[in-house]
């Protein structure tokens, strides 16, 4: 059987070599998708500042959400510093440090601030230089409060030596004056300040986080990080049960965890840390799509082959083979191209896989440092979904052949079914009327997950449209043919009498062109609407005509507030910052965890912000309070006056009491944290932002002007620049959508010329017929072009209907009109690449037809037409193994009624 089919897929390569490109192409996909979400699942950062100790103690930098993925936190949490001393005495143990990270910037002789790798952490204590790696100390330690040592490259950028003065913001302190005492060359050592300085900075002797460090890290001896990391857990674990009753804002000893190896990475980047769960999120959100596309492609490619092959496949039925043998025939065939194109395509994966990586890096969404894991597991996978797709696609594509009498077989292996399948479409329209039905979401949630229930109904649709494609062209074919005037021209005549008959091939072309059409117009215009209503919510909501920001310096200095307050033409002031919450509810009885972002206002924000508030006053957040959006409001137990469940993102679990419930949650998130609820929670400490309401005048934005450039770091900036819905102004997640489309739609277009291709290059005896006939080429070339013309209108039109639904309902959900945000050249540029495709892919094959000698295609066509000893040698079908055949009795009369 392995023979007989590799014979006769030597007989149809180019019906095969669309099937090999949707494998190839596939397989890139896939892969580079599993490469992504193994990377997210196991790739590591690297050690950073922790490489030089083995054992750290920290609090766990990530919520463990029961059943779903771990969701990282980004903030950094505190350790009791009174466990330094503790774990320091554990057996091969050789040092302990108790590392503090705060706000602090170099500030040059020019008055600019000397950039850091991150700017919220970079102050430190001198200790700290004990978890390095091999540290060069080029000076002495700073002993005073006004010393300082700078890491070699600040201090390279900055021109500073030993024993110069520098001034140093550190903390949301004024920039004060400091005694350069050492360099130190060691990755991200930052700015080192003697240790009684560095708590006095940090606000680790008095206030809410007094007595605390940020974590612990031990040295060990060589042989004992295991032993040390064991006895640390018991450590903490036995001073968790003796200090139970503490009520201090350090974590619980009991919550503290202990990280080796590879774990020490996400401890010293808790930010970078969340990117991982973001490749997971982008590969799980991507695997359906494609997976879809893959699948559609892939079955629309071997219904071709083996629809080309429908006589080859009736004649062995009528030699004795059993339809299980004919779907085995028809399967094993597709398994050796799929094997044969699986392998570049996988090495192309992880080709692609390394070229997204370099895409979000470059779009700030995932740190440099974060590495792909490469691994045999995602090739293994993209073996076995292939593996599958092939198998089932190329069973039911054999399907009906295999199962009907082979008289009746071999008599229709030169037509279609004159009638479609009524179940077939049935179920098309069935699935065509859910995908209408889905795309309400976007009236019921104005969120980005009810925006992707508008790519996901386009999608359904256009599988709906392949489904019951058949009787739809062939009504619209029997239409046109009545309408027909007695004189109309020979070419047009044809067209249309292929049209109606053989509606099945003309109606695949045309359901994967509809296909790319609505992909392409439903998920470019939900990304863009999404984006619009997202600046039009911020643009209305926003108040405030500036914004002042810190970014060089880890937040804005304290007094900052105060001093624009003082401004004169200022009418209001408020900070505005934001982190990461995680919020726990019941839904239906079940437990659910999400995770967002949440802004942390002040009472004061109403005089900067509308964020169209239904219920309740900003002015209530104060103490443990939170506002929170109408989506927030609609789940069980957060409307206003009641207490939801928040974990904070260093993990601190609070219950903070509804105040506000307000609207515009696109440009502003869902929720709101009241600035005490936050205050030492967060990694800096300092607030973000500064957003300013002036009358208006001039004299009040050069009075701002002036003291931004009075104050080193400070950054002032219109809150409006008037593009926000554009795409130059696009997020970074949004060119990442955007940029995976393409490649998506690439693979579609290919895939759908080569379907074309081959379709048209089947018909090599019908032009030859044709031909034969009295048909001139130009004749047979309008005929074609003509086909071509109804290919193009037809998915364009069915495409624009399929997507004309949920884009409207998308518009009226998002923007409060009946059609969406986007680029107008979007819908010109469809139409012209879908006219285009149809055009070349039928009239290149066409031509070449037209250059073989009608007699000469019929003869390759038709092995009985050939002299004996010629066709025994070329028909696939005098190899079938004589086993399968039946009696001589049954064969005669088959044979005879042939």
């Amino acid at each position: 059987m392995l023979h007989l089919a590799v014979r006769m897929a030597g007989h149809r390569i180019t019906a095969l070599l669309a099937v090999a490109c949707a494998v190839l192409g596939g397989a890139a996909l896939i892969t580079g998708t599993g490469v992504m979400a193994e990377s997210g699942f196991r790739s590591q950062l690297p050690a950073g500042r922790l490489a030089g100790t083995q054992v750290v103690i920290s609090t766990p930098q990530s919520f463990d959400s029961g059943p779903d993925l771990p969701i990282a936190l980004p903030e950094r949490g505190t350790v009791p510093a009174e466990l330094v001393d503790e774990l320091a005495q554990l057996p091969g143990v050789t040092a302990a440090v108790g590392d503090i990270g705060f706000p602090a910037a170099l500030v040059d002789a020019d008055g600019r601030v000397v950039p850091t790798q991150d700017p919220r952490t970079a102050g430190h204590g001198w200790s700290s230089t004990k978890l390095f790696v091999d540290a060069k100390v080029d000076g002495s330690a700073p002993a005073g409060a006004r010393d300082v040592a700078l890491d070699s490259t600040t201090a390279a950028t900055a021109g500073v030596r030993v024993g110069d003065r520098v001034e140093v913001v550190a903390a949301g302190r004024a920039a004060a004056a400091y005694r350069v005492t050492a360099l130190v060359d060691a990755p991200d050592a930052g700015i080192l300040f003697a240790d009684p300085t560095a708590v006095r900075l940090s606000d680790r002797a008095d206030g809410e986080r007094a007595g605390t460090v940020d974590l612990i890290a031990l040295r060990t001896e060589p042989g004992t990080e295991a032993s040390v990391a064991a006895a640390a857990r018991e450590k903490i674990k036995n001073t968790g049960k003796d200090t139970s009753t503490n009520k201090s804002t350090a974590a619980a000893p009991a919550d503290l965890i202990v990280s080796t190896g590879s774990e020490r990475g996400d401890i010293a980047s808790p930010g970078a840390g969340a990117a991982r769960s973001l490749l997971i999120l982008l590969a799980s959100s991507l695997g359906g799509i494609i997976m879809l596309i893959i699948g559609f492609v892939m079955a629309s490619a071997l219904a071709v082959s083996i629809g080309g092959q429908r006589r080859d496949l009736a004649l062995m039925r009528a030699v004795g083979a059993t339809p299980k043998q004919i779907r085995r025939l028809a399967a094993g065939q597709a398994s050796i191209i799929a094997a044969v194109a699986v392998v570049p395509g996988v090495g192309l994966g992880y080709l692609l896989a390394g070229q997204f990586r370099r895409m979000l890096v470059d779009r700030g969404v995932i740190p440099e440092a974060l590495p792909l894991t490469f691994s045999p597991l995602p090739a293994l996978a993209t073996v076995l979904l292939l593996g599958l797709a092939v198998q089932v696609s190329a069973r039911s594509a054999a399907w009906r052949t295999s199962r009907m009498p082979a008289t009746e077989a071999v008599a229709e292996s030169r037509s279609e079914p004159r009638t479609p399948s009524k179940m077939r479409a049935r179920f098309g329209l069935l699935l065509i009327v859910a995908a209408t039905t889905l795309s309400v979401v976007p009236l019921l949630s104005r969120t980005v997950l009810g925006a992707t229930a508008t790519s996901m109904a386009g999608i359904i649709g256009a599988i709906g449209l392949a489904l019951a494609g058949p009787a739809l062209v062939r009504g619209i074919g029997d239409a046109a043919g009545r309408r027909l005037r007695p004189g109309v021209s020979a070419p047009t005549w044809l067209a249309v009498s292929n049209i109606r008959g053989y509606a099945l091939r003309l109606s695949g072309v045309v359901s994967a062109l509809a296909m790319a059409v609505v992909f392409v117009l439903t998920y470019t215009l939900a990304q863009t609407t999404v984006m619009s209503a997202t600046a039009q919510d911020t643009r209305t909501g926003t108040l405030a005509q500036q914004r002042l920001t810190a970014p060089g310096l880890g937040g804005l200095p304290a007094g900052t507030l105060a001093a624009v307050t003082r401004t004169s033409g200022v009418e209001a002031a408020a900070p505005v910052s934001d982190t990461t919450v995680i919020r726990e509810y019941e839904q239906f009885g079940d437990p659910v965890v999400e995770s967002g972002s949440a802004m942390i206002l002040t009472p004061a924000a109403s005089g900067v912000l509308d964020l169209d508030v239904r219920d309740g006053s900003l002015a209530g957040l104060t103490g443990d309070t939170v506002a929170v959006s109408t989506e927030v409001a609609r789940s069980p137990g957060s409307g206003l006056g009641d207490r939801i469940t928040l974990v904070l993102g260093d993990g601190t679990r609070v219950s903070p009491k509804v105040v506000a419930v307000y609207d515009r949650a696109l440009g502003f998130g869902p929720l709101a944290l009241s600035h005490d609820l936050a205050e030492g929670h967060t990694t800096a400490g300092l607030d973000q932002s500064v957003l300013v309401r002036t009358d208006g005048s001039a004299a009040a934005q050069q009075a701002l002007t002036a003291l931004a450039a009075s104050r080193p770091g400070l950054a002032l900036a219109p809150t409006d620049t008037g593009s926000g819905g554009s795409l130059s102004d696009a997020p970074p997640e949004v060119w990442i959508n955007l940029a995976l489309i393409v490649v998506l739609l690439g693979y579609l277009l290919l895939s759908i010329a080569n379907k074309l291709v081959a379709t048209t290059a089947q018909r090599q005896g019908e032009i030859a017929t044709l031909r034969l006939n009295g048909t001139t080429p130009r004749q047979i070339l309008a005929m074609m072009r003509r086909e071509a013309a109804v290919i193009g209108a037809a998915a364009l039109t069915t495409g624009l209907l399929l997507s004309a639904i949920p884009l409207a309902l998308l518009g009226i959900g998002f923007l409060d009109r009946p059609w969406p945000a986007g680029p107008v050249w979007l819908l010109p540029a469809v139409a012209l690449t879908v006219i285009c495709t149809a055009f070349i892919t039928v009239e290149l094959p066409t031509r070449q037809a037209l250059r073989t000698a009608p007699a000469h295609a019929l003869s390759a066509r038709t092995p009985a037409s050939e002299p004996a000893p010629q066709r025994a040698r070329s028909s696939p079908l005098t190899t079938f193994p004589l086993a399968l055949r039946g009696s001589s009795a049954t064969n005669s009369t088959v044979l005879g009624t042939l």
